[in-house]
């Protein structure tokens, strides 16, 4: 099966910079100690994120191999062999698959661990990449970057490329991972569709996953890029931390003043035009050669500068139409600023077309070196033509030959902080999760966490051919679930620092119990849908957005063990115990549970029929006992009881609970609440709760 990709202000955002860093000694140090394998693109060696020279003298001295790794460091074509330097520990690539097809290409894709498309650098780098490391793009220094643990190690298995990877060599690359003796391992990819067979969890990859879980190692997987439909998650078990993606309340916004006073909002990370002066204005049409066609490209689009007469456009704003054009693979803003620089042109603004009615412009965040901005706005596009069109001479066959209407574009670069929470991205795939290629509900709960997705900010690869506005940067401003997961990886490596005997399941409870579902007064987060906003549920981010101070000390955890897991294959609905014990090589139990037994931080019932007696065990990992009281908020439809209501637990000591769901009315939809265990010591510890109710009679 083929895979695909799926695709700093953060540390701040989350709280880590002054809420964990300190506790763990410092920035440079957080992390010291676990190494994060990343099955992604490979690793720019020379970059800055991941070079010991970028180190004050005091931290170099952390950077010791972990005796623990065993992993090698494959050299070859652009990774010489000080490229595993201490900070990258090991490098491998798998290309066997790729090759086997045809589609591997040793000039394009190098016979090596070097990233030659970018992806795997960023994800690297938000997840580990150096403290303090000015991000400079298109000669502008937008800040500086930290990856989350910027003290753990890096390993980095190449098994994916450009245009995208095979799941054998994926599957290969986990297996040499887990050999080697990574503690967390980043997969920002995930398979093309749901695959085909009795389940999902039953998957070569998963199950791939699931070994690596029992040897001890934190999985950790992005969600998938398919929001907001429901049912577009492309991880599926319970045994892998699946992240979906939030914007963050950085935004960088453009504009431009028109001669007229008025100013029009848009995006566009851009240089503004010279000085303070006011350039006129001309439509690309207006501006063009006449009787030219560059077969189907119309001049409005700006992606030929063959196309305009060169002494029409010098020294104008040039008002460019985001057209039916754009559709096609061949056109792209990063076109539109070249063909911009190639005529003269002072800058450009992009409008959107009423033709196309609301479509959005993609791809509206872009780094550009020349002075741009993108209307991505109806109203604003149509009060720029308006101004246009008032001021723009023409003859009597419509030729124009006056150019009246002027304007400056203003600097895009400034990022602005709102201080709004998370809100869950659209893009971001949603549950409910399904157990097979006929999309059936499983229950679990899926996504599992989220974290910041949207324009994030982290290291490239120079050689990238993917985009070609960032080509030949260090840096690059991506968005996807794959820049979510990497934050997660790199706040377990924080959390694994502090407590290294804690299970991948004990740190994933850690940052779901923790997880925030309102803001900072209250109001629930909310989630991006196609057109609008609503209220975020647990199909939506899983348990919520990620805190990691509090997941530092989350009083109780929900551990679960490998046979536990294999129960829970052996309840799953349609797998047979042959088949589980062909794929794990363990016998299922005489006596078969429910899925839902499973001891997640979250409770997930696809199908509630009358009354369902749901078991949990809670492991107090605090220093302390502790006094807890039970708070539920029912799910519509159902009835919550937990036994018991109160319970008192000393320190690593554990405790089962009870749930009893009661069904009262039929719904015949999901329906969402929660259960909070109140500490007397301050801690919260909260589960979500996601019940579809298919009658109130019988038992299931």
């Amino acid at each position: 099966m083929k895979m695909q990709k799926l695709t700093t202000h953060t540390p701040d955002y989350l709280g880590i910079a002054n809420g964990v860093w300190p506790k763990l000694g410092e920035a440079a140090t957080s992390g010291e100690g676990v190494v994060i394998g990343l099955i992604d693109t490979g690793i720019n060696p020379s970059h800055q994120s991941f070079m010991i020279e970028s180190l004050t003298e005091a931290s170099k001295g952390i950077f010791s191999r972990p005796s623990k790794y065993k992993g090698k460091c494959d050299i070859g074509d652009q990774f010489p062999p000080l490229s595993c330097n201490g900070k990258i520990v090991g490098a491998q690539y798998f290309s066997r698959a790729a090759v086997a097809a045809g589609e591997f290409n040793a000039t394009r894709d190098y016979a090596s661990p070097f990233d030659a498309d970018g992806h795997g650098s960023h994800t690297a780098s938000t997840a580990a990449g150096n403290h303090q490391i000015p991000v400079m793009a298109n000669n502008f220094n937008y800040g500086y970057a930290s990856g989350m643990a910027p003290g753990a190690r890096v390993a980095a298995y190449k098994a994916l490329y450009a245009f995208g990877g095979y799941m054998s060599d994926v599957v290969a690359a986990v297996d040499q991972a887990v050999e080697d003796g990574v503690d967390i391992l980043n997969l920002s990819v995930g398979p093309s569709k749901v695959p085909s067979g009795p389940s999902a969890f039953l998957n070569l990859l998963e199950l791939e996953l699931l070994f690596a879980t029992r040897a001890g190692v934190l999985v950790v997987q992005a969600a998938g890029n398919g929001g907001p439909s429901p049912s577009s998650m492309l991880s599926f078990s319970p045994w892998i931390t699946t992240v979906a993606a939030s914007i963050t309340d950085r935004k960088y916004n453009s504009s431009i003043k028109l001669g007229s006073g008025q100013s029009l909002t848009g995006s566009g990370l851009a240089p503004p035009t010279v000085g303070e002066v006011f350039f006129p204005l001309a439509a690309a049409a207006d501006v063009g050669e006449r009787n030219t066609t560059n077969g189907l490209l119309t001049v409005e689009s700006c992606q030929n500068p063959d196309q305009f007469v060169t002494s029409l456009v010098r020294g104008k704003i040039i008002i460019c139409t985001y057209s039916f054009d754009f559709d096609t693979e061949e056109t792209s803003i990063a076109a539109v600023a070249d063909t911009i620089q190639k005529i003269g042109a002072a800058g450009f603004i992009l409008t959107m077309n009423p033709d196309m009615g609301s479509e959005q412009i993609k791809s509206a965040i872009e780094t550009l070196q020349v002075p741009g901005v993108i209307l991505n706005n109806m109203e604003a596009s149509s009060a720029l033509w308006e101004y246009y069109n008032s001021n723009t001479i023409r003859s009597r066959t419509g030729r124009a030959i006056g150019f009246r209407a002027t304007a400056r574009i203003m600097d895009g670069r400034q990022a602005i902080y709102t201080g709004q929470a998370p809100i869950v991205a659209s893009y971001s795939s949603r549950g409910p999760d399904v157990n097979n290629e006929h999309l059936e509900a499983a229950d679990v709960l899926k996504p599992t966490i989220m974290a910041p997705g949207s324009s994030i900010w982290a290291a490239w690869s120079p050689y990238s051919e993917g985009d070609a506005h960032i080509k030949g940067q260090y840096f690059a401003l991506l968005s996807g679930t794959s820049m979510a997961a990497p934050h997660i990886a790199g706040i377990a490596a924080l959390i694994k620092q502090k407590h290294p005997d804690w299970s991948p399941a004990a740190i994933t409870s850690a940052m779901m119990t923790t997880a925030d579902v309102v803001d900072q007064n209250g109001a629930p987060i909310l989630a991006q849908q196609t057109n609008q906003l609503s209220h975020a549920t647990p199909f939506d981010f899983g348990a919520g957005a990620v805190n990691p101070s509090r997941a530092m000390d989350p009083g109780l955890v929900f551990e679960v063990n490998f046979k536990q897991y294999v129960d829970f294959l052996c309840s799953v609905p349609g797998v047979d115990d042959m088949s589980v014990r062909q794929a794990v090589g363990i016998a299922c139990p005489p006596r078969k549970k429910w899925c839902s037994d499973l001891n997640t931080p979250s409770v997930t019932v696809s199908s509630l029929v009358g009354s369902r007696r749901i078991l949990r065990r809670v492991t107090n990992v605090a220093d302390e006992a502790e006094k807890y009281m039970v708070v539920v908020r029912e799910p519509l439809g159902v009835k919550v009881t937990v036994i018991p209501e109160s319970f008192k637990i000393s320190p690593n000591s554990s405790r089962h609970l009870t749930i009893i769901l009661n069904a009262t009315q039929t719904t015949n939809a999901y329906t969402f609440g929660d259960i909070q265990f109140l500490g007397e010591n301050k801690h919260v510890v909260r589960i979500p709760l996601a019940v579809f109710v298919s009658s109130t009679i019988g038992s299931s």
